[in-house]
């Protein structure tokens, strides 16, 4: 089951690439068949598998010989091994209303999925992706609130503490881009961190906001050592928000732990 999995992630990461891609040109990821960037050629079925095409014709466009971008293969194997994670984590067969839930973490990670690459590639967080986010994450914890004990379902957070964990993060984030003046980052990541709060809830949305901006100072400081960026060359925040997301969605309770059991 969980080799399925990994292989349904593939595919849906292979969707994800065509969405990252036709968004910025309000290009419709639902109708149309898959082309080159390059010389805009229909690609067919075979051109289109995940992973394994993209092996086979040695990272280039079978028409043209265009390199394809690394970020295809990449974005695919990533949505499955988190997919794979999820259901490892998350899934269990004494309850197949579980599956109910492996699909919504499913589907809110693909938005993280998209967030991270969009924003690092045009520095912005498009709001066709956040605000459906939003919307989705809030019915769907008010959803749990109504049913995880009848069907048994794990729950994240509840509707209460998701709402307040969205508050939390995204009036931090808002006052630091007051203060800056949008300097220090953009008004797209607040709008991120509602979405992120209602997801984690709390205290995992704590852990979120700290591993971002530890594993941020980090890829800058190597950044500015290794003379790709300067002091002030701007980095997109959003992929780090999105990372520090995934890491507390999958070991946020036991650092949250492990910190609590350090103090005493």
């Amino acid at each position: 089951m969980g080799l399925i999995i990994f292989i349904i992630g593939l595919f849906v990461g292979s969707f994800l690439n065509c969405i990252i891609y036709r968004l910025p040109y309000n290009e419709s990821f639902l109708r149309g068949r898959s082309y080159c960037p390059k010389c805009k050629h229909k690609l067919a079925f075979y051109d289109l598998v995940p992973l394994f095409s993209f092996l086979i014709l040695k990272g280039k466009c079978r028409y043209c010989k265009e390199k394809i971008s690394i970020q295809y293969p990449l974005i695919e194997l990533t949505t499955g091994i988190i997919f794979f994670s999820l259901f490892k984590f998350y899934f269990s067969f004494s309850n197949p209303y579980n599956f109910l839930n492996l699909f919504f973490l499913s589907i809110f990670s693909c938005f993280l999925i998209i967030i991270f690459a969009y924003d690092s590639k045009h520095y912005i967080i498009p709001d066709k992706i956040t605000y459906p986010a939003i919307v989705i994450a809030l019915f769907y914890n008010l959803f749990l609130d109504a049913t995880s004990q009848n069907l048994k379902l794990v729950q994240l957070n509840n509707s209460v503490d998701g709402i307040i964990a969205a508050a939390i993060s995204s009036l931090f984030l808002l006052s630091l881009f007051l203060f800056s003046r949008g300097r220090w980052l953009g008004f797209g990541d607040v709008k991120l961190a509602i979405f992120m709060g209602l997801f984690l809830g709390f205290p995992e949305i704590l852990v979120a906001l700290f591993l971002a901006y530890f594993i941020g100072a980090i890829i800058g400081v190597g950044l500015i050592i290794l003379k790709k960026k300067g002091l002030k060359s701007e980095i997109p925040f959003g992929p780090f928000l999105v990372t520090g997301t995934f890491l507390a969605l999958f070991f946020g309770s036991n650092l949250v732990n492990w910190y609590l059991g350090f103090l005493k």
